[in-house]
């Protein structure tokens, strides 16, 4: 079974990449240099949050903090994983990542949209080399929308008609089914989906999933 398609949104962390372990050890030493009584974290803690908006992950990680302290620790968790990941030299992008974007590229607009900070989709797309290959953004950094509002805004702004979301959660699942969004679930990815319209193992299966629409 095929997709017709005029466009293909991704994730970023699980569908990606897995920073996990590069963005624990940026968080602690955050967590470290505020001295803030919060839990530290590791890539299993993260893999588990990754996926929801940056607020969510405050709340669940560290519900003893007040509000205003959840706040200051998330800008220098983010200020910190800034730091880490432009020096980080470890491949990290998940296998066929970037050659499949390439192709499709070349049939399909493709797009992210991502619960993340500001700055960090741009990020990811200069350390993996995909700048030439997006065609637009959104996040929750810049609009403090959640991920279901960005698709749609995303949708509206660049008329998009019958586009297709790849993420590796729930909350992706959700999100899609609240966007009126097809979801096709990277498996290999984070977490789990109660459901979905299509599953991929491997990244560079979506090369033989999806069919423009015109």
């Amino acid at each position: 079974m095929k997709f017709e398609t005029d466009a293909i949104i991704l994730d970023i962390d699980g569908t990606l990449w897995d920073t996990t372990s590069v963005v624990a050890e940026a968080w602690n030493k955050a967590i470290s240099k505020l001295a803030l009584p919060a839990k530290n974290v590791n890539a299993e803690n993260l893999k588990s949050e990754f996926g929801k908006p940056m607020d969510k992950i405050a709340d669940s990680l560290w519900p003893n903090l007040s509000k205003s302290q959840k706040t200051k620790l998330m800008d220098e968790c983010c200020e910190q994983e800034q730091i880490a990941l432009i020096a980080n030299e470890k491949k990290i992008e998940f296998p066929n990542v970037v050659s499949t974007i390439k192709k499709l590229s070349e049939r399909f607009n493709i797009y992210i949209v991502s619960n993340c900070q500001s700055g960090y989709i741009e990020l990811t797309m200069k350390k993996i080399g995909i700048e030439d290959f997006i065609r637009d953004h959104e996040c929750y950094g810049d609009t403090k929308k959640y991920k279901a509002e960005n698709l749609r805004l995303l949708c509206e702004r660049n008329h998009l008609e019958k586009p297709v979301y790849v993420g590796d959660t729930e909350g992706d699942r959700a999100a899609c089914e609240e966007a009126g969004i097809r979801f096709i679930w990277a498996s290999y990815g984070f977490g789990s989906a109660r459901s979905y319209d299509a599953k991929i193992e491997d990244f560079k299966e979506l090369l033989d999933l999806v069919e423009p629409l015109h």
